[in-house]
């Protein structure tokens, strides 16, 4: 972050803290919101200070923050934040014309999955019958998505020779063919290892399937289609309305980080998406730090 946006967020906790009267919770959130923002500036090489700023620089980050899969609510909740720093600017002369004015909250959200909280999360997993030799598998699996923020294709096609927990990250195989670390969480670390003692050591493997993770009990490679079915079953024994699928604890995964204070930066990388510029810019971001924004922001990663 450059000096010039430093000195006017600076300026601006002031105006919240002494004019307005928010709380320090309040004035955090809102400098967070406006960080994201110049994060996404810094990304993509956009060299603009707040008075450049202008609508389609706005509707280029909101569409940015749609792709990485950040939930309407928390698009919302960004949005307001930022709309309150420009309105200061204006306010204060720093700049002519406020960009955010043609700014609405993100209608966007009938097209995306739901967002699941941490409580839903728990009540799909205590609807597994661990009394069945393939609850604890099926308990590995909701644990992976959710704390991996894995794509289907990618949680089926785990193998066991890319799993690195001494490191803290496993090796997944993205679109594209495109490899990549993630960390894991312990939590889904200790459900892993108990699937494979309590379960999978028990199965005999098909050829072709030595190596992958998850298995039905008949020890081939389970399909995308019996993800969707587990998690349909589990949801059904809830009391849960949602509409949930496999992608829903992906997007669920990079919600909860963003909005725990995680950097879009991390989570974009953490997912395997695509920069929306036609220029790559993740392949060397620093995998330790990938580490311990996990660690420290995603609800899986907290001390018990």
């Amino acid at each position: 972050m450059n000096s010039e946006w430093n000195a006017h967020i600076r300026d601006f906790e002031l105006y919240l803290r002494l004019e307005k009267f928010f709380s320090e919770n309040s004035i955090e959130a809102y400098k967070r919101d406006i960080e994201k923002l110049v994060g996404f500036l810094d990304i993509h090489e956009i060299s603009k200070s707040p008075q450049k700023v202008d609508l389609q620089t706005l509707r280029d980050f909101l569409y940015w923050l749609n792709m990485i899969g950040i939930g309407e609510r928390s698009q919302a909740r960004i949005i307001s934040g930022i709309k309150a720093f420009f309105s200061y600017l204006w306010l204060e002369k720093i700049i002519k014309d406020d960009p955010t004015e043609l700014i609405e909250a993100p209608r966007i959200g009938k097209h995306l999955p739901e967002v699941l909280s941490i409580q839903e999360i728990d009540k799909i997993l205590a609807a597994i019958d661990l009394s069945n030799p393939l609850g604890q598998r099926n308990k590995a699996i909701i644990e992976t998505l959710y704390s991996c923020g894995l794509r289907v294709s990618e949680l089926i096609n785990l193998k066991i020779s890319n799993l690195y927990f001494q490191e803290g990250y496993i090796r997944v195989i993205g679109k594209g063919n495109k490899e990549r670390l993630v960390p894991i969480s312990n939590k889904a670390q200790r459900e892993i290892q108990y699937y494979r003692e309590e379960t999978r050591n028990h199965i005999t493997p098909k050829k072709g399937s030595e190596n992958i993770l998850f298995l039905n009990k008949h020890g081939k490679q389970l399909t995308r289609v019996m993800i969707f079915t587990i998690i349909k079953s589990l949801v059904k024994k809830t009391d849960i309305k949602k509409t949930v699928s496999p992608h829903t604890f992906r997007h669920s995964f990079a919600t909860h980080l963003v909005d725990g204070g995680a950097d879009l930066r991390s989570v974009q990388d953490m997912l395997g998406h695509e920069s929306i510029t036609t220029t790559e810019i993740y392949t060397h971001l620093d995998t330790q730090h990938l580490h311990n924004t996990i660690m420290l922001y995603h609800p899986r990663s907290r001390k018990e």
